[in-house]
């Protein structure tokens, strides 16, 4: 079993079976309240809480279980492991769990959850991870996974590009990304439609501006002109902004193919969902 995370207990064998043969809700949580950590006498606690079944829910794509534990326990499910006692979530440690495992099911079930809690209006925001501390959201990871469709659904749930402690946002890690490589461009720039607007402080404003023909080339004259604040944002851009806010957020992909546009603009927006 590989883990996201530096777990220092370790489920226990039958548990994880049981969470990837995708059992009956029921049965998941009689196991999981029974004693199912592997015992090391150091630790005392011993139990596997909500936090650590959601973890191996996300991993397993158990969507059932998920959403069982998410509507029972919101605040304890998401709750960082090792960090469980603290009062509320600090991190949004199963979001980046659900970015790395590309589960945009149970990461639309998470932020439906926390919308409707008023102490966890602030978690898509949060850092994904306690360690290493490096200041990244689920969106920076988002980007650096190359996932534009969970991009679209962070994005349509609130999610700001704002930087990380090196001061470099999403857009930031996008524009590094196409800078560095010609390998899945189109990926790239998906990524970098659906985040529309750049940053108040772009760490690649200075590279944008030495290496001009290169990245007008690459975005178009309109788009390069807007990412650096010469130009306003071009009207497609920001016609497709104000649709994309009206949309449902739970279905996003059905809902940008149902409307009355070209069939090149929803392959933009849809491509990678």
């Amino acid at each position: 079993m590989v883990y996201e995370y530096p777990h220092l207990f370790a489920l226990s064998d039958r548990f994880c079976w049981a969470m990837e043969c995708q059992y009956p809700v029921w049965k998941m949580e009689n196991l999981r309240v029974q004693i199912h950590l592997k015992r090391k006498p150091e630790f005392e606690d011993q139990y596997c809480s909500p936090s650590d079944a959601l973890i191996e829910a996300v991993i397993h794509n158990h969507i059932r279980y998920a959403r069982y534990l998410l509507i029972r326990s919101a605040e304890e499910s998401l709750k960082v492991p090792l960090l469980k006692h603290d009062q509320y979530p600090k991190y949004a440690f199963h979001l980046g769990t659900c970015i790395s495992r590309n589960r945009p099911e149970i990461l639309i079930m998470i932020l439906e959850t926390t919308r409707k809690i008023p102490r966890l209006q602030s978690y898509i925001n949060l850092e994904k991870y306690y360690y290493p501390y490096d200041g990244k959201t689920a969106l920076h990871q988002a980007c650096e996974f190359l996932r534009p469709g969970l991009v679209l659904i962070l994005l349509s749930y609130g999610a700001q590009s704002r930087p990380d402690n090196m001061w470099q946002t999403p857009t930031d890690e996008i524009l590094t990304q196409l800078w560095s490589s010609k390998d899945n461009r189109q990926l790239k720039m998906q990524c970098l439609n659906h985040l529309l607007a750049p940053p108040d402080r772009l760490q690649m404003a200075t590279d944008l501006r030495e290496n001009c023909e290169y990245w007008e080339t690459l975005l178009g004259e309109d788009i390069y002109a807007y990412m650096l604040r010469e130009r306003p944002a071009p009207l497609s851009l920001m016609s497709m902004k104000t649709v994309l806010q009206q949309l449902p957020s739970s279905n996003l992909k059905a809902s940008i193919e149902s409307l009355p546009i070209p069939p090149s603009l929803k392959c933009m927006f849809t491509h990678g969902y």
